[in-house]
């Protein structure tokens, strides 16, 4: 009997050991994918120091825009001609770059507007710091203002999808002010996501994902492997020009760590916490579309934010998942400029 035992700890100690070299081996392969999927050149960071910089007379493209220690890769619009209307700011999500809003600047500028979108803190590869402090919402909502500030424009249309959304609404909280209109794509006020996430299971197992996000280097090493396939795959119907421009940025050594350091620096929920209830409230004319599709964001935290809108509001479900210029954009371009035209 004592030595049947010792044969049977002995197979198993051999199975042990084989499925944990396999397991090791297979690691290997995985991260070795994913470093050869990476610019060690840093084509694109090189590409962007030799962007023109900001002035009202470049025309349309793409250029740098300084403010303070960030310099930011920016598409712009509508300067160089006799576009009256004023500037609208456009802010995009993850995992993409201002290269999302391709199918809105045109229509913006041809209606008399001037459009800058932004790749904004840690997209950038000039606007990329190494703290993980930097990347909290209060820190990113200021590069909205000091872009407009750069621009020479006080006052300005806001637009924002994903994570543009939540910082976009940190915007018009914090300064109500200086934005004319806001449009959110996607996700809505923040205090209504949050409520939705502390109380709701159906948000909370939609925003599971974020637990992930928030672990060190396993996402970018799974977003990176085998050539962005995973990346290339969730940015599924997106034009071949995006996807360039997005593979172009996450292939560079540290960019998808920053782009991932937003939800490592977020906290544990998307809530606005204050004692002050009138600092949730949003007065500036909002619309705000949701695709009802969306894997991300449920009803909940939709129906939520009722409480919060005292100005004038304007709420569109679409027949849509979560990259609406995707499934419906020519319903989005013309709801967009109804509402900012008004």
């Amino acid at each position: 009997m004592g030595e049947v035992m010792t044969m049977v700890l002995k197979i198993f100690r051999y199975v042990f050991l084989g499925v944990f070299a396999i397991l090791i081996l297979l690691l290997l392969v995985f991260v070795t994918s994913s470093k050869m999927s990476m610019d060690s050149n840093f084509s694109h960071t090189n590409e962007s120091k030799d962007l023109q910089k900001f002035s009202s007379s470049v025309g349309d493209g793409i250029v740098n825009i300084s403010a303070g220690e960030m310099t930011f890769r920016a598409r712009i619009a509508g300067f160089d001609t006799n576009n009256s209307k004023e500037v609208v700011i456009l802010l995009h999500g993850f995992p993409v770059t201002s290269a999302m809003w391709l199918d809105l600047i045109g229509p913006l500028k041809e209606a008399g507007y001037k459009v800058v979108a932004f790749d904004q803190r840690g997209y950038s590869p000039l606007a990329r710091p190494e703290t993980l402090d930097s990347y909290q919402i209060s820190e990113i909502t200021q590069d909205i203002f000091a872009v407009a500030d750069v621009i020479g424009t006080e006052k300005f249309h806001l637009i924002g999808h994903d994570w543009g959304a939540i910082v976009g609404w940190s915007a018009v909280l914090s300064d109500p002010s200086r934005i004319s209109s806001w449009t959110a794509l996607s996700l809505p006020h923040p205090a209504a996501f949050g409520a939705a996430l502390a109380d709701d299971p159906d948000q909370q197992d939609r925003s599971s994902y974020v637990d992930f996000f928030q672990t060190s280097w396993l996402p970018e090493t799974v977003f990176s492997f085998n050539n962005f396939s995973l990346l290339k795959t969730l940015l599924g119907g997106m034009s071949d020009e995006k996807m360039k421009d997005y593979i172009s940025v996450f292939s560079e050594p540290g960019a998808m760590t920053s782009a991932l350091n937003w939800y490592r620096a977020l906290g544990d929920d998307l809530g606005f916490n204050s004692d002050d209830a009138n600092f949730l409230e949003v007065n500036t004319p909002t619309l705000f579309m949701w695709g009802n599709r969306d894997a991300s964001v449920g009803r909940v935290a939709i129906d939520g934010m009722t409480e919060f809108m005292k100005g004038p509001y304007t709420n569109i479900e679409l027949d849509a998942g979560h990259w609406l210029f995707v499934d419906q954009p020519e319903r989005v371009i013309s709801e967009i400029l109804i509402h900012i035209d008004k």
